[in-house]
């Protein structure tokens, strides 16, 4: 069986080592010489909010920063790559915001390192088989986020809590991952299983 192709634009990208803005309906991955070293969406919280949630805290050192950076790239690439309704485009030439800013406190160094487009796919891939694993029923990625009533037995972990706590019924799971700071791949995730444990409703 063929490899699923998420993006041929961005093969032929890769294929070429151009340099860019590769912007889709959801998001925008950014490319030097072919490898991604960037991405943005509406519906993923970016490093600096995902890296500010937990002030006051010491500044990070460059490992933990890349790790964060890392997480932020593939969380946006993953909505980044959802399928649209409109076509990709490429920016030539565009850089990615903030790409002259190394990790705080390390003037100077490389901006992070460039992912392959291969792996984004793969990673992307990746997510989506783990989302239908947990509950195949992916209404619930983009609905309102509806407690049920508690089943008898059943409980919540610290993170479905603090989820459930902030849920009512009016915001999405990416709504609710900018809320708490949290990456909106893991909120996603978070939610299915909540459904699968009947602790939030299936539309």
């Amino acid at each position: 069986m063929a490899a699923t192709v998420l993006s041929p634009l961005l093969r032929r990208l890769a294929a070429d080592r151009a340099t860019g803005a590769l912007v889709r309906d959801h998001g925008t991955l950014y490319l030097v010489d072919g490898a991604v070293v960037h991405a943005e969406s509406p519906y993923a919280p970016g490093l600096d909010a995902l890296l500010g949630t937990a002030a006051p805290r010491p500044p990070v050192g460059a490992g933990e920063w890349e790790i964060c950076r890392l997480g932020a790239l593939y969380d946006a690439a993953f909505f980044a790559l959802a399928p649209g309704r409109g076509p990709a485009r490429f920016r030539y030439g565009d850089a990615a915001p903030g790409a002259a800013h190394p990790a705080p406190g390390h003037a100077g160094a490389a901006p992070g390192r460039p992912v392959s487009a291969a792996d984004v796919e793969r990673e992307t891939l990746r997510r989506r088989a783990l989302l239908d694993r947990v509950w195949p029923h992916p209404v619930v990625d983009t609905a309102p986020v509806v407690p049920a009533r508690m089943p008898r037995g059943r409980t919540a972990g610290v993170r479905g809590r603090a989820l459930l706590a902030r849920a009512d019924g009016r915001h999405t799971p990416t709504q609710l991952a900018h809320t708490l700071g949290r990456p909106a791949f893991h909120t996603l995730l978070e939610v299915r299983r909540l459904a699968a444990a009947g602790l939030v409703e299936t539309p």
